[in-house]
């Protein structure tokens, strides 16, 4: 393996936040009789780490359009009971719960700017206003309109990238 790969996973195993928050890179070490050395990494488990983070950028990028776990799983090159297997282990949620927190996690910023819960909902990508708001106040703690409701001016001086990793949706991981 070379300096530079090296390099880059020990980087990602010292910094969990490089990783969206969880450390993808132990996810795939921890598997069979590693040890945790990053030189002990296959090819093969740095590509399958590739290809993990192309859907989950897909995820991302694309929260706002229908995604169904077979086209996240196209984007992989993974089947899609494979890709929810691996995503799981090394994101330590579900691809479907990891849209459903980014989608609530843009709801946020919306619903903060003033924007009716309605047209939140259809903004992120949701279909249904009473699934969305069932979600939101499952992962939130509060109904959308309640959270609406709420004073923001204290992170209008905050910048959104910040904002955006302080009022991330706190999610309960799953262990494997």
């Amino acid at each position: 393996m070379s300096y530079r790969v090296d390099r880059l996973w020990r980087s990602l195993l010292d910094d969990p936040a490089r990783c969206g928050g969880h450390t993808a890179a132990r996810a795939v070490l921890g598997r069979g009789e590693r040890s945790g050395n990053v030189v002990g990494m296959t090819h093969g488990d740095i590509a399958e780490l590739v290809h993990l983070r192309r859907a989950r950028d897909l995820i991302d990028r694309d929260y706002a359009q229908p995604l169904d776990v077979p086209a996240m799983a196209r984007t992989a090159l993974m089947s899609p009971a494979h890709f929810s297997r691996r995503f799981r282990a090394v994101y330590g949620e579900t691809p479907y719960s990891y849209l459903m927190t980014r989608r609530i996690e843009r709801a946020k910023a919306f619903l903060r700017q003033g924007t009716s819960v309605t047209d939140t909902c259809l903004a992120v990508g949701c279909t249904s206003l009473g699934s969305f708001s069932s979600r939101f106040a499952e992962i939130v703690g509060v109904p959308p309109s309640v959270y609406r409701a709420r004073d923001h001016h204290d992170l209008e001086v905050v910048p959104a990238c910040v904002s955006m990793v302080a009022t991330r949706p706190p999610r309960t991981t799953v262990r494997v």
